[in-house]
């Protein structure tokens, strides 16, 4: 029996906690209170929060790398699909033609439009100081005739750049509109930027030389044509740049190299 109000059931013992335990409980507390992991002390804690920043720099920078090096694989792989689809015009016409030297295929392919009548004069730009008119005409077997009344040598260029500017000046002393512009296929991209850099009021046309059939995946495993195309590439991806950024400091030029 128990009396109205009064609790009369027997007590029951509660262990309580060990000094020691105590101590670890309110340490787990404590460390969950800080986010602190078990087993890591607050200093290396503190070290490990000051890592974070620059693991996460370290991280970005790499997808950057891989971003970058994902963008210039397609850009590459872009640029050769444009080249191999580029086809020379079958029946070209323009007021004049230009053809940027590099090899003797490019210039018996431009005396042979010259000679079709697809342009009334020729611009053979940048040849070397010691060949002179002659010795092209000889191998070539063109006549003299033919050189003298419409072939030009342009001797100033150094590079595309300077074939450009050589180009330039010389539509300019013509009066030219319309050029046909004779170079390696995988050259004309480039060819075609600087030209129209330097002259964004003619209309250059395009006559590909096609050295090399890019149009099956052939060229890939051979080195030669793979570093030329690869060192085209970054040619033509720098000439955007300076194009986009207004650098034209560099004529490319051979008077601007002796300052005469």
């Amino acid at each position: 029996m128990t009396s109205r109000g009064v609790d009369h059931r027997p007590e029951t013992d509660y262990p309580l906690p060990q000094s020691g335990s105590m101590g670890r409980i309110m340490n787990t507390l404590e460390r969950a209170k800080q986010g602190l992991p078990e087993g890591i002390s607050r200093g290396e804690a503190r070290r490990r929060r000051r890592r974070r920043p620059a693991r996460r720099v370290v991280r970005a920078f790499l997808v950057l790398i891989l971003l970058a090096a994902m963008a210039g694989a397609g850009g590459f792989l872009y640029f050769a699909e444009t080249v191999a689809a580029l086809e020379a015009p079958p029946e070209p016409k323009a007021d004049a033609i230009v053809v940027l030297t590099g090899g003797y295929q490019r210039i018996d392919r431009a005396i042979e439009l010259l000679k079709k009548g697809a342009g009334g004069r020729l611009l053979i730009s940048g040849v070397n100081p010691a060949t002179s008119g002659n010795q092209l005409r000889k191998l070539t077997q063109s006549s003299s005739a033919l050189f003298e009344c419409c072939v030009d040598m342009g001797y100033e260029a150094v590079d595309t750049i300077g074939n450009a500017n050589e180009t330039a000046r010389w539509i300019r002393d013509n009066q030219f509109r319309r050029v046909l512009v004779v170079t390696n296929n995988y050259h004309m991209p480039r060819s075609l930027l600087e030209l129209k850099a330097a002259d964004p009021e003619t209309d250059f046309i395009a006559y590909p030389v096609v050295n090399t059939d890019l149009k099956n995946g052939n060229w890939l495993r051979q080195p030669g044509i793979l570093k030329a195309m690869l060192s085209e590439y970054l040619k033509y991806c720098l000439a955007h740049v300076r194009a986009f950024a207004g650098a034209r400091s560099w004529s490319g030029l051979r008077a601007d190299m002796t300052g005469s």
